[in-house]
């Protein structure tokens, strides 16, 4: 299955950085597309987009400043089975478009997004005091996978904090 697109441009507000793409998003070609993925959910709820979008219009939201790209290209069943090798070379070509595009906000979408990228562990959610590239605010969030046993509202919660770099007014 051929890795789906990544969505960058320079400028972002904010660049969603996943762990990989499902198997349904490499089957449609589009981020967080499996039925179960609650992420268009979560930005609606926290007032990050004006509106409830899906997978489908993943690419609309580079309109409002949004980006999509992925730690690791390669489609996946779970995060599980991506090897150490592929985390390796991930973290190398994520820096690259982080320093290439220079997003406002880099969201990883999980802490382990993040730990594997930063090299750090024990990450708390929200934004790193001390960004792994410079001058760039770093967010950690949930996975918003349907794997995670997280309540809805408690990621929502999380996802909130992002509304300070999102251009979105609370409430819509």
């Amino acid at each position: 299955m051929e890795p789906i697109s990544d969505h960058l441009r320079e400028g972002l507000r904010i660049l969603f950085v996943g762990y990989n793409p499902s198997l349904r998003s490499g089957e449609t070609g589009h981020h967080y597309a499996s039925p179960s993925n609650r992420f268009y959910r979560i930005l609606d709820q926290a007032g990050i987009t004006p509106r409830l979008y899906t997978p489908q219009e993943d690419q609309d939201l580079l309109e409002l400043g949004y980006g999509f790209t992925n730690i690791v290209a390669r489609p996946t069943l779970t995060a599980a089975e991506i090897t150490a090798d592929e985390y390796r070379e991930g973290r190398l070509i994520l820096k690259q478009k982080i320093l290439t595009y220079q997003p406002s906000v880099v969201c990883f979408v999980g802490k382990g997004v993040y730990e594997h990228y930063s090299g750090r562990k024990s990450v708390q959610w929200g934004r790193q005091p001390d960004p792994y590239v410079e001058g760039i605010i770093e967010y950690v969030c949930p996975s918003s996978s349907g794997l995670v046993r997280m309540r809805l509202e408690e990621m929502v919660a999380i996802y909130r904090g992002l509304t300070e770099y999102s251009g979105m007014e609370m409430g819509k």
